[in-house]
């Protein structure tokens, strides 16, 4: 049987069809009441092999699961090529559970990769210290706006011991006195939490070789290593280096048309927190490294300092691609295309 479902959280339209018997229908199935698993379950005790399709999604772990305990096969596709699939302006969840199940009657179905649930777990692990991080730097934000309107002004050095205590001893009022004291309570305890979890990264990062081996590159911390490996999954996913610039978003936009060529900003399409760590450690390999900060100044002066960062970004992602796939430690020698033009060389590496 193979079966199209239309997936939303609270219920799921289907569309299914036995291959043997020729039998055609159509459904929907409440998640909340238990009529969804019923039904794949019924399946289940009846032998019958089963196929499922559909779009990549959020909040469907629990159904993931259950297909998986009852070894029905699981296809999930790529929302933007299945969107193309759409010949007439009419959606509906009918209408898309049938283009599903039609996808997989034609083996045209665009399926996508999908993350082992240990992998899935340990994302959570990265997302979860990002998170923090964010709560915190804007915990920080506040409390250097209330030393700033105090006429204190410290910057980095507000968080050392003689920073604290002059921020602790600022004249308040009432409100602002008791904004202060809380935010400081929530930051001691929020700092224990980020430093256990920032140990446990790095001691996942330690147990991978691949990992390892992306650390060797300036700039590259076990963080940003870690979450480049869970994220792209395997180097065998894409042909090219570049694909994996388009793939985390970190290409411009474009509208081009009759020769004129339009480029907008950065796409966006990807994983947030891999662009975020490769912009991030862009800019560290820059403050460390003569290459890269040659190469950044030279693109800031040219264009933009946020330019420069998003292209260095660029650069470092598909670096480390070609590292993780030829099984190179990082060497200066093949910064920027050194053996670009060389016998012997693709795409710039040996």
């Amino acid at each position: 049987m193979i079966i199209g479902v239309d997936y939303h959280p609270s219920f799921q339209q289907i569309a299914f069809c036995d291959q043997d018997t020729g039998e055609y229908g159509e459904r929907q199935l409440n998640h909340s009441s238990g009529e969804a698993e019923r039904f794949y379950r019924d399946l289940h005790s009846r032998g019958v092999q089963v196929r499922v399709g559909m779009e990549a999604t959020g909040y469907s772990r629990w159904f993931e699961r259950l297909l998986a305990e009852l070894g029905f096969e699981l296809w999930i596709g790529d929302p933007a090529e299945i969107k193309t699939r759409r010949v007439k302006k009419q959606k509906t969840d009918r209408k898309d559970a049938q283009l599903l199940l039609r996808l997989l009657r034609e083996n045209t179905f665009p399926q996508v990769w999908v993350p082992s649930p240990e992998n899935r777990d340990l994302r959570q692990l990265l997302w979860h210290r990002h998170r923090l991080v964010q709560m915190r730097t804007r915990m920080m934000n506040q409390l250097q706006a209330l030393a700033m309107n105090e006429g204190v002004r410290r910057k980095g050095k507000l968080w050392s011991a003689q920073g604290r205590v002059e921020l602790e001893k600022l004249c308040l009022s009432p409100w602002t006195s008791r904004r202060r004291r809380e935010l400081l309570e929530l930051l001691d305890r929020i700092d224990p939490v980020i430093k256990e979890l920032t140990t446990a990264a790095e001691r996942e990062a330690r147990k991978r070789p691949e990992v390892v081996r992306l650390m060797t590159h300036p700039g590259v911390g076990p963080l940003t290593a870690l979450a480049y490996v869970l994220i792209i999954g395997t180097p065998e996913r894409f042909q090219r280096g570049k694909q994996v610039g388009t793939y985390v978003g970190l290409i411009p936009s474009e509208d081009s048309s009759a020769g004129k060529q339009r480029l907008g900003h950065i796409s966006k399409q990807g994983n947030s927190l891999l662009r975020f760590l490769l912009v991030e450690a862009a800019q560290a390999a820059a403050r460390s490294n003569t290459h890269w900060r040659r190469r950044y100044v030279r693109l800031a002066m040219r264009r933009h300092r946020s330019i420069a960062k998003v292209a260095l970004g660029r650069r470092l992602g598909v670096r480390l691609y070609w590292m993780w796939r030829n099984g190179h430690d990082y060497s200066p020698s093949l910064e920027f295309g050194s053996y670009v033009g060389q016998p012997g060389t693709v795409h710039g590496v040996k």
